[in-house]
This record gives structure tokens, C-alpha cells and sequence, in this order.
């Protein structure tokens, strides 16, 4: 049998709320779990939290406090490639909520569009759309 998809990428944060309200109330997307791990002090609210794109196969887990993660992490480990079928409305959108790009969408050598933007941590990301828009 092989594998057939990705499940689950992980990105560090620095605080699971602000992180929650950046990806659910100005990406759109869906909490898929969030939960208390039950370990560590209450201040440190381990949680396991993963967003995800309505409909997507795969999400996004929200790290703070566990699995190799320490203050340092936050903003270097994300690099993540998402898509969108109109990246003109997409990038239009996502700004007028407050989302910080770093690049406005472009045409790309390989033939697709491309717009790269940050989340409040300064993990970054890739959008991308068929070259067949204008």
C-alpha cells in the first residue's frame, strides 16, 4: 500500500489564540480539532490545535509547547504552498482583513501566479493560481 496523501504539517506559534484568530477569521479556515493536551502548567495551554482549508484534505497543526518547539522556532519553520483558483480576489480579500504580503501576485517563470504573505509569528507562505488567470 502506499501513501496516498498528507494528513497533517505543523507550524510553530507563539499564542494559540491570536494564531487561531489569524488562520480561522482572516485565512477562512475551519477548526478541525482543538483540544487540551492535559499536560504541562495552565498557563502554558498545550492544546492541539489544527486548521484547515473548508474541504481540504489536509490541516495545519498549531504548535506552542510540544514537539521541538522553544520561543526560537516561532517564524522559521513555516513554508507552506497554499492554492486558490483567483489569486487577484484572493489577495484582495485576505488584505482588506489585515493579512501582511510580503509579495503582490505575480506572473512566475513556471507558469503560475504567486503572492507570498506572513502570519502574525512571520511564517511564511506561498499562494498560488493557475497561470490561466489575468
Amino acid at each position: 500500500m502506499a501513501i496516498n496523501k498528507i494528513g497533517t504539517t505543523s507550524i510553530y506559534i507563539s499564542d494559540n489564540e491570536k494564531a487561531r484568530d489569524f488562520y480561522v477569521n482572516k485565512l477562512g479556515f475551519e477548526i478541525r480539532q482543538d483540544m487540551p493536551l492535559g499536560m504541562g502548567t495552565p498557563e502554558e495551554d498545550l492544546r492541539w490545535l489544527t486548521v484547515a482549508p473548508p474541504g481540504s484534505d489536509t490541516a495545519i497543526l498549531l504548535m506552542k509547547g510540544f514537539g521541538g518547539w522553544s520561543p526560537e522556532m516561532v517564524g522559521k519553520f513555516g513554508s507552506l504552498t497554499l492554492q486558490t483558483d483567483d489569486i487577484h480576489a484572493t489577495y484582495e480579500d485576505l488584505s482588506s482583513k489585515g493579512v501582511k504580503f510580503t509579495e503582490t501576485p505575480n506572473l512566475q517563470y513556471y507558469g503560475m501566479w504567486q503572492a507570498q504573505f506572513e502570519d502574525e509569528d512571520g511564517n511564511r507562505y506561498v499562494l498560488v493560481a493557475p497561470q490561466s488567470q489575468s
